[in-house]
């Protein structure tokens, strides 16, 4: 089982983007700081700008959401969930593009972080 933690800026708006839009279950809700969801073998902590590990480094710098790190979640029907997500107003980053394994597109959560949708070919 992976783990995956990504920050967010609202964790009542990411835990809606991943239950609703792509199947998540709530396994733990400690907002506004972080909840604890799960989609098959992966757990997703959503940590919220309160959260621990939101704190500054010792540095100065301090995490933020976004960036191009992600998690890839394999869809049967790549252009049915993009509809879906996009009737949501989910963001795309791309348009599906076709490779050798399969197609695949960006979509951002509410805070921006990416997730990949794989279909396999």
């Amino acid at each position: 089982m992976a783990t995956v933690r990504y920050l967010v800026n609202d964790v009542a708006a990411a835990v809606a983007f991943y239950v609703d839009g792509l199947g998540f279950q709530v396994a733990q809700n400690f907002a506004p700081a972080m909840a604890i969801l799960k989609r098959d073998d992966l757990t997703l902590w959503v940590a919220g700008p309160t959260a621990s590990a939101a704190r500054p480094m010792p540095d100065g710098r301090r995490p933020e959401p976004g960036g191009w790190n992600r998690f890839v979640i394999e869809v049967d029907d790549i252009e049915a969930t993009v509809s879906a997500l996009k009737a949501h107003g989910a963001p795309f980053r791309n348009e599906i593009v076709t490779g050798p394994g399969g197609r695949q597109i960006l979509c951002e959560d509410p805070s921006g972080n990416a997730v990949e949708l794989f279909q396999p070919a």
